[in-house]
């Protein structure tokens, strides 16, 4: 026993008839989010897989792995205790608007930094069509999904890879604000993979973004800590307003703007250190 180095004791080793891989963890126990995660939070960033891409497939190992019964069940018992929350279910509210329609707002209006956006990225208002959620866990999806661009703009946090921290930092600490653990759990899941795998890259791969990418974290965390629950606004109320009058509107808070273009253009493996002066 006095041989065996002190953090090495108390390791047991399991017996099983599997023929596999498994584990008590539904989620090592996985081989496609193992795969994910060996694969997302190790690997360097280049064009031939954009990073933007890695969500998608998460999404979709995702709801392999949660029990969507379960989920909606810890819904439906914070509806019962919060009151404003059960009505934004039950209005079920999804964008119809088009990236056109944004093209009427007023010039630094939220909607009009929204349309330039997309007009000079050729993107449209939808990555993923709208559909009709079947359920509250389902629309809490599609909703999420529909509002993370405004969630940017109001958050302070920009259209680039540094950026993205920003938004998934408020949510990973809002969630934990304002529903139980075993909720915020299931909902920051998803939004914990895809935001840490920044910050493994970042470590591994491009430590002069190390700053900028600790920066975005606490820039979204402060957010998260110190504003309203944001995930159930409809922006669409607000898109005449400009970013500092709906945040006041909106009870958005602690936002600093930071301009992250040219490190994310470093972090995406796009220019060198030094093209960026850094």
């Amino acid at each position: 026993m006095d041989d065996i180095p002190y953090l090495l004791r108390g390791i047991t080793q399991l017996g099983t008839a599997s023929s596999t891989l498994i584990s008590s963890s539904k989620y090592l126990d996985n081989p496609r989010l193992r795969d994910w995660v060996a694969a997302e939070l190790l690997r360097r960033n280049g064009p031939d897989l954009p990073t933007p891409s890695g969500a998608y497939r998460l999404g979709e190992i995702m709801r392999d792995i949660q029990n969507p019964a379960e989920v909606n069940a810890l819904i439906a018992e914070e509806r019962r205790k919060w009151p404003a929350l059960d009505r934004w279910f039950a209005e079920r509210r999804v964008s119809t608007y088009t990236r056109e329609d944004l093209k009427q707002y007023p010039p630094g209006s939220i909607a009009a930094i929204m349309y330039k956006q997309l007009a000079d990225n050729d993107y449209q208002v939808n990555i993923v069509p709208p559909y009709e959620p079947k359920d509250d866990n389902d629309f809490w999806r599609l909703r999420s999904g529909q509002t993370h661009d405004w969630e940017h703009i109001l958050g302070g946090g920009g259209f680039d890879s540094i950026g993205e921290l920003v938004p998934g930092f408020m949510r990973l600490s809002s969630y934990y604000k304002y529903f139980s653990p075993e909720l915020a759990n299931e909902l920051a899941v998803r939004q914990f993979f895809l935001s840490f795998r920044f910050i493994s890259r970042t470590a591994l791969h491009y430590p002069h973004t190390w700053a900028a990418t600790w920066d975005a974290i606490d820039r979204g965390r402060q957010v998260g800590e110190n504003s309203e629950p944001f995930f159930l606004i409809n922006y669409e109320d607000s898109f005449h307003l400009s970013p500092e009058e709906a945040r006041e509107k909106l009870g958005i808070r602690n936002v600093r703007e930071v301009d992250t273009k040219i490190i994310s253009k470093v972090w995406d493996a796009k220019i060198s250190p030094a093209e960026a002066g850094l």
